[in-house]
């Protein structure tokens, strides 16, 4: 097929894990539930539709998590692709309690996080989760007997490969002493660079950098700023301009832009066929300087 017909191809490929190849342009599950990522979606068709669109486009990376609903966002992720394609790789996390709407409270007791995996390869329909990412990091509990229990859960054949999410270096390091860490999600974009260390890491170490709220364009896009300008010159919307930054940024760098809206997210997707000038590029990332 033609870039037009799966424009994802375009933004290239990472091999997560050393094994696993995946488009570097994804796609992010969270804006599939209800207000404050609670409860069903107002439209679960379109939700349906929105996850079948991201295939035909050449995305074959998923993020989930089972915060996300919970477990809502896993459900339409096994009614819309199950039984998944070959090639598709589905991350998830845990580590996330939920309480109601906008509440989470990181909970990292290994018997916890077990439950945790268990339903989510229940929920997904799975045998082994590609990618478990550890949600956030318990400060109640010691870093090794989280992972360890990730580790464990590893050597039965329910997990392939282990990630982090909101880490520092320190902690990646950390980390790196008691599991083989492929991976690491912070927030990271156009406008909020504050992970730059973290990413800087990720690339000297081959993992996979992958930025969550990938888009955020909101403080770039005022009347004279590079990003509106830029977009108005080449007639693209401003978030194409930010996931094209972004995929330039690093090599390491995989955007999970999420939407609820096939429309949206056909437009998103578009952006990894957009190559940048090297002024371009420059202007951008001076922009938020």
């Amino acid at each position: 097929m033609s870039v037009i017909q799966r424009p994802a191809d375009a933004s290239g490929s990472f091999l997560l894990g050393g094994d696993l190849p995946v488009t570097r342009l994804g796609y992010g599950t969270m804006q599939l539930t209800g207000p404050g990522v609670w409860g069903d979606p107002k439209d679960p068709a379109e939700a349906v539709r929105v996850l079948r669109r991201a295939v035909e486009l050449g995305i074959n990376f998923i993020d989930t998590a089972d915060a996300y609903g919970p477990f809502t966002a896993d459900l339409l992720l096994k009614e819309a692709l199950h039984p998944y394609p070959d090639d598709l790789v589905i991350a998830t996390k845990v580590g996330l309690t939920r309480t109601g709407p906008s509440e989470w409270i990181p909970v990292g007791r290994p018997e916890y996080l077990r439950q945790q995996v268990e339903l989510n390869l229940r929920h997904l329909g799975l045998e082994r989760i590609d990618l478990l990412q550890l949600h956030r990091i318990d400060a109640k509990v010691p870093l090794a007997e989280q992972l360890g229990e990730l580790v464990a859960l590893q050597s039965e054949g329910k997990i392939r490969h282990i990630g982090l999410s909101e880490v520092s270096v320190a902690q990646l390091v950390e980390a790196a002493g008691i599991a083989r860490i492929v991976s690491v999600q912070n927030r990271f974009n156009l406008a909020d660079r504050e992970a730059e260390d973290v990413l800087e890491y990720a690339e000297a170490n081959n993992l996979a950098f992958i930025p969550w709220f990938p888009l955020a364009t909101g403080a770039l896009t005022g009347d004279d700023s590079p990003l509106t300008k830029i977009a108005a010159d080449r007639g693209v919307a401003p978030s194409q301009l930010a996931l094209a930054w972004l995929l330039r940024r690093s090599p390491a760098i995989l955007p999970i832009p999420g939407t609820s809206s096939v429309a949206h997210l056909e437009e998103n997707t578009v952006g990894a066929t957009l190559e940048l000038t090297d002024e371009e590029y420059e202007e951008l990332s001076h922009a938020a300087g």
